[in-house]
């Protein structure tokens, strides 16, 4: 793996690269990429991922190595105390929302004297997920730049100062994403002076393009414009007017928007509303109001900075409402649709395909096919800023593109994942798990389980695992594919223990940050965990901590996600099978994933059980437990349980 990558660089090429758990994929990219020289950028697919990269693979590689490589680890912004926004919470804190915030101030107020990075994974007083970070950290859009007071000491500039003079760069996938490698955030010598860039976990890239390469408007945006409107208006043009009054029309349009699907959790394509949905009349409301507060605070943005970012906000905001609904760019299919939640609405415009967006960003082709001037213009890097020329492309640095995996390939197959990307132009290998599969893990799909649409499917799952759970005594992870599913499944294992007296723990998802509830799962030891999709990936407990992981259904993606449906509806307009081509691929990668949690070491050993009997009795099926590691199969419950019976009666040490 480490030569293809080596190859890779050599010639500036692309390498699409699978490698199965424990194959050392880390190192297998980390040596390469620092003994070639040229500066590297590594994307991880979370923070996490990133912390443990930056703090553990990444120093031990380097020392054995004994090369002088200068590394720096960069998140996004919000990720890093701001001193303007905590000099105003200080200065305002009447307006924090309980005692618990009052107290969590006091400590990063504390924070602020000791650290020198200004990451709030660093403080470690105050959970990264506390409210509090959100009124003391900056986004692009509250953000005063050049014009803040503090902008000599700023935290996130300090980062990125570090992350220009680094060998290699830390990024997480979404802030390689959010502007094209940070080419609005200000750090646009990354990218163009990167001779290596390596995406780790990059099975997650077609989703998170997909969001980069869309754009959003959320009630969440418009409720904290709104906020911050009052505050910053009664605090630098109190004589303006009376600004509660002026923000209370927007309020109360975002307020009818919502009640425009009943309080209700569902998602919508602009298609699928009719003419006479209360959307099409709230709409322009919304657009009305918001444009007044607009055009209000454009008369008073010369009062202060933060007033004029206020009025850039607004209007930003104002032009992705009025762009909802008119797609913009002909020759690549984008949809509009909006996501309603309890917690509010967001409204998207999604592009169907990012193949040949991305695929432009890599190489800098030319323009669509149509010559699409607004793509053009959207694509920067790979394209002139002057609006005389626009289809002068640029010099696009050569470079090498590794993506790597446990996860990209479909039987040794990376049509999915290429096609996602526009990828066809890479070099592809796979390389297998060296662990023993067949004596390590065992397959087990129960007999006699309901149709995964059956309402008594999940206690159906949970009912068929319960001896299993019993007989390894907890050590579970029972992972779901649906939030759903996860609070049925709980409550359902909650009165099992209860009525069998049983010595067991039931952890779910939302009790707690998932660092937490993992740190209480190895400490409980007979405890089973319930989570949805966070827990299918990016987990790592090893030995016999955890030998059991349970799946309810095959993880198909949601009929409902409009995105999808158009995508399979075009996928058949031009011939192909939808199902065959794109749900089965897409459902086999994440059920490797969450396959991927039991199996840690090469002492490790466990069962593997997945309650949708479709992986059997479908004819698609084998195509799925085929993709999977070679563990022996059974639909026997005894010998799962036999199996989990030789795992306690292994010798003190082993696992």
């Amino acid at each position: 793996m480490s030569l293809a990558i080596l190859e890779a660089i050599a010639t500036s090429g692309t390498a699409v690269l699978e490698a199965g758990t424990g194959v050392g994929k880390t190192a297998a990219y980390l040596v390469p990429s620092m003994l070639a020289g040229g500066k590297v950028i590594l994307s991880t697919g979370t923070k996490a991922l990133q912390d443990q990269l930056f703090n553990r693979d990444l120093p031990n590689v380097r020392d054995a190595l004994g090369l002088p490589i200068k590394a720096a680890l960069l998140k996004g912004r919000s990720n890093y105390l701001c001193f303007h926004h905590l000099e105003r919470t200080n200065q305002d804190a009447t307006l924090l929302a309980s005692r618990q915030e009052v107290r969590d101030l006091g400590q990063i107020n504390r924070f602020r004297t000791l650290t020198s990075t200004g990451d709030k994974a660093e403080c470690a007083t105050v959970p990264e997920t506390a409210p509090i970070w959100m009124r003391v950290t900056s986004t692009r859009e509250n953000c005063l730049g050049s014009d803040c007071s503090f902008h000599s000491d700023c935290f996130v500039l300090k980062a990125r100062r570090e992350a220009q003079d680094a060998d290699v760069v830390v990024v997480n996938h979404h802030l390689f994403f959010a502007d094209l490698v940070l080419r609005e955030e200000g750090a646009t010598e990354l990218l163009p002076s990167a001779q290596t860039i390596v995406f780790d976990e990059a099975h997650q890239l077609p989703d998170t393009a997909t969001m980069f390469f869309g754009e959003s408007v959320s009630s969440a945006q418009l409720m904290d414009l709104l906020r911050d409107t009052k505050a910053i208006g009664m605090s630098h043009a109190r004589d303006a007017c009376h600004w509660p009054d002026q923000i209370a029309p927007v309020d109360k349009a975002l307020k009818d928007l919502r009640l425009c699907f009943d309080g209700g959790i569902s998602k919508w394509s602009q298609g699928q509303l009719p003419a006479s949905h209360p959307l099409w009349q709230a709409l322009p409301t919304l657009r009305d109001s918001l444009r007044e507060l607009r055009d209000l605070l454009h008369l008073h943005a010369e009062r202060s900075a933060d007033l004029a970012n206020l009025h850039r906000r607004a209007d930003e905001l104002m032009q992705r409402l009025c762009a909802w609904g008119h797609p913009e760019r002909a020759h690549e299919p984008e949809l509009c649709w909006l996501d309603v939640s309890q917690l509010g609405f967001q409204l998207h415009r999604t592009p169907i395909s990012v193949a040949d967006v991305f695929r432009r960003q890599r190489l800098g082709d030319a323009a669509g096919p149509d010559g699409d001037d607004h793509a053009a213009h959207d694509e920067g890097l790979a394209w002139s800023d002057d609006t005389d020329t626009p289809h002068t492309p640029q010099e696009v640095p050569r470079k090498a593109w590794v993506f790597t995996s446990a996860t990209l390939a479909v039987k040794n197959d990376f049509k999915h994942f290429q096609e996602a990307l526009g990828l066809q132009d890479a070099h592809c290998a796979a390389w297998s798990s060296p662990y023993d599969y067949p004596q390590q893990a065992m397959l087990y799909v129960p007999q006699g389980m309901p149709a995964p649409t059956s309402p008594d499917f999940t206690d159906a799952v949970v009912n068929a695992a319960w001896p299993l759970i019993v007989a390894n005594g907890g050590r579970a992870f029972l992972l779901c594919t649906s939030h759903r599913a996860v609070q049925r499944a709980t409550e359902t294992l909650r009165k099992r223990i209860e009525a069998e007296n049983a010595q067991l723990t039931v952890l779910m998802q939302g009790d707690g940050p998932r660092p937490m509830l993992l740190d209480e799962f190895r400490r409980l030891r007979r405890a089973v965990l319930v989570g949805s999709h966070s827990f299918w990936e990016g987990i790592d407990v090893k030995g016999d901590a955890l030998t059991l992981v349970v799946i309810d259904k095959l993880p198909f993606a949601p009929p409902d996600d409009p995105v999808l449906a158009k995508r399979m509806e075009l996928l058949e307009q031009r011939g192909g099978n939808p199902f065959m081509e794109h749900q089965v691929p897409q459902a086999i990668i994440a059920l490797k994933q969450g396959a991927g949690r039991l199996i840690r070491s090469e002492t490790d050993h466990g069962v593997l059980m997945i309650g949708d009997t479709r992986l059997v009795d479908k004819p698609y099926g084998r195509r799925i437990w085929q993709s999977l590691p070679p563990m022996r199969r059974s639909r026997v419950q005894d010998e799962a349980l036999v199996f989990l019976k030789g795992l306690q009666e292994r010798p003190a040490g082993e696992g």
